[in-house]
């Protein structure tokens, strides 16, 4: 039978079944008798429990039974962690015990790559500081220089105004012209 047919069938049993507790509990349609009224109650659970158990007793007895097995995999699964919370637990307790000595294991690793990072800082300080000095000394140099050939440039400006100075003075108009003159006549000579 399918899937379908069984629900449908479910259903009709069903509805015949509530159709039967309202009969019964209106009194049976004219029973004044209380002991009919009470047979029929009996007779209408009787068929409840026997439908229900035909229908669902296989899924219930599955529902208990898997139930306390889940119950007692549950039990054990606790019991399990029971015990590694116990070993964790003691794990925990002997690293306790060790954590001073953990502690300063640590701390001398730590001050030990302090120091390991303080001589490096100091040497890469002092590989920086010659650094500096020696571009500071070629700086210097070039600037030295640079000053050196500007001092000697305004020195030889002043060497040459000096000089005309004292060509204008001694020389006069006369031999200006007459030094004028041989140079030309040698020009046009040559």
């Amino acid at each position: 039978m399918s899937s379908r047919w069984k629900k449908i069938l479910w259903f009709s049993l069903m509805f015949l079944l509530a159709a039967g507790i309202a009969w019964a509990s209106e009194g049976g349609g004219g029973h004044g008798d209380k002991w009919m009224n009470f047979l029929y109650r009996v007779i209408n659970f009787v068929l409840v429990v026997g439908i229900l158990y035909k229908l669902v007793g296989k899924r219930i007895r599955d529902f208990f039974s898997g139930r306390s097995y889940q119950i007692e995999s549950g039990l054990a699964d606790l019991e399990n962690r029971k015990k590694e919370a116990e070993a964790r637990l003691k794990e925990v307790e002997s690293k306790i015990a060790n954590l001073e000595q953990e502690r300063e294991a640590i701390l001398q690793a730590a001050r030990e790559q302090g120091e390991a990072v303080k001589a490096q800082i100091i040497e890469k300080a002092k590989k920086s500081a010659e650094q500096i000095k020696e571009q500071a000394k070629i700086t210097a140099e070039q600037e030295a220089k640079v000053a050196f050939e500007q001092v000697k440039a305004e020195l030889a400006d002043k060497i040459v105004e000096a000089a005309e100075k004292i060509i204008q003075e001694r020389l006069s108009g006369d031999i200006h012209k007459k030094l004028i003159n041989e140079y030309l006549t040698k020009v046009v000579v040559n």
